[in-house]
């Protein structure tokens, strides 16, 4: 997203609670996932989960050594929720969790287990990529964790709103809630939060003025608080004057739903590929970190302002069959071909490479399920760490 003149213009992105329906079956796809690679960090998973009223349904393809419990890893993830009681027509004791699962297809497994370099007589290109696709990194200058101030500030009010809910600082908030924020730029300078939405699921004897209050005061005030933020702002607290009925009763949930939240907001390209449930040897996951590392280190470096890395794969073949960066015009030393060229030259972005490099085989997913992937200060995620600004 790149504005070569200084006019005026809004971006608006969105978050939601770890509570929303769509969020409650990435976490338990991705607390399935972590489960397994504890005990098998060789093993092949796509989990995907929906959930509606009073039922989850875990399904998929797994290949693994190890046995999982996932009932009870879906039920112990709803509970930590916060979805504990009939009230909210979804509780982790009562609901139903069925599964559906089968291993990984062989014909798949064939082409990721030995890539189409290898089977051609080429060594060290062990692994394959396993779909075809196109996945995208971003970073831009708008924060100190280089991603867009919009996603930035609506992750920051959800992950508010769990925390007041979970601390009973607000006790008229559910689970369930989004936000959503409103950036006026000037030209590619953020210079007014224009306007803020916070909807949050609520108890049935909450009033609407109750709500109001504790949203502003244990959300939005202690988040936007500061230069941006002012009497100017818009802010809308359940527009719609109730929200009782939220979580899997009120909207089915899917994994994967959600994947502009857990990339960039909106701000950058998307593959359409999601992260939850996917093992490390899928690219949708491990592409996707890859070039986030290669935007970010490429920002901090201070070599553009804006950088989007695409990569794209071809299932069974080990290298990208494209590297293409975009500097959207920040980059005054270089063209974006000589900075693809430069990518390509500096990074090993083989699936197990970037498996290797990251040290991707291991239980850290559930933690990102929500709130992002990306720009996670609080996190030592390897995908955000500064360590290759020196290369450029």
């Amino acid at each position: 997203m790149f504005n070569s003149t200084n006019d005026s213009w809004l971006f608006t992105s969105e978050s939601v609670t770890e509570g929303h329906p769509d969020k409650v079956c990435d976490q338990i796809a991705d607390a399935v996932l972590d489960s397994i690679l504890e005990h098998d960090p060789r093993a092949r998973v796509a989990c995907e989960t929906v959930t509606t009223t009073g039922l989850v349904l875990v399904m998929g393809e797994i290949t693994t050594t190890s046995y999982v419990d996932i009932p009870h890893i879906a039920r112990e993830t709803i509970r930590r929720i916060g979805y504990t009681g009939s009230q909210f027509g979804f509780d982790a004791d009562s609901c139903a969790v069925l599964t559906s699962i089968d291993e990984q297809s062989s014909d798949i497994a064939m082409g990721v287990d030995c890539s189409f370099e290898e089977r051609a007589g080429e060594t060290g290109f062990h692994l394959g990529a396993g779909d075809q696709g196109m996945m995208f990194g971003f970073a831009n200058s708008d924060t100190p964790e280089f991603m867009p101030l919009p996603i930035t500030l609506a992750h920051r009010l959800t992950r508010k709103m769990a925390e007041a809910r979970k601390l009973g600082e607000a006790r008229s908030f559910c689970p369930d809630g989004k936000s959503q924020v409103t950036i006026r730029y000037e030209g590619n300078r953020p210079v007014h939060i224009d306007a803020v939405v916070i909807s949050t699921q609520h108890h049935a004897e909450a009033t609407l003025e109750q709500v109001r209050d504790e949203v502003e005061d244990h959300v939005i005030f202690p988040i936007l608080a500061g230069d941006l933020f002012d009497s100017q702002t818009k802010i809308y607290i359940n527009p719609t004057g109730r929200f009782v009925i939220g979580g899997p009763q009120g909207d089915t949930g899917l994994t994967g739903r959600k994947i502009i939240c857990d990339t960039y907001g909106g701000f950058g390209h998307h593959g359409g590929g999601a992260f939850s449930g996917k093992d490390p040897t899928k690219v949708d996951r491990t592409g996707s970190y890859a070039a986030r590392h290669i935007a970010k280190n490429m920002v901090a470096s201070g070599l553009c302002s804006q950088c989007e890395v695409q990569l794209a794969y071809i299932i069974g073949v080990s290298h990208p069959v494209s590297v293409t960066v975009t500097s959207f015009g920040t980059c005054e030393k270089y063209s974006d071909e000589f900075l693809s060229k430069l990518v390509r030259s500096k990074f090993d972005l083989r699936p197990d490479a970037i498996i290797e490099r990251f040290d991707l085989m291991r239980p850290i997913y559930a933690q990102v399920s929500n709130y992002g992937h990306f720009g996670r200060p609080e996190l030592d995620l390897p995908w955000e760490r500064l360590d290759a600004v020196d290369l450029f």
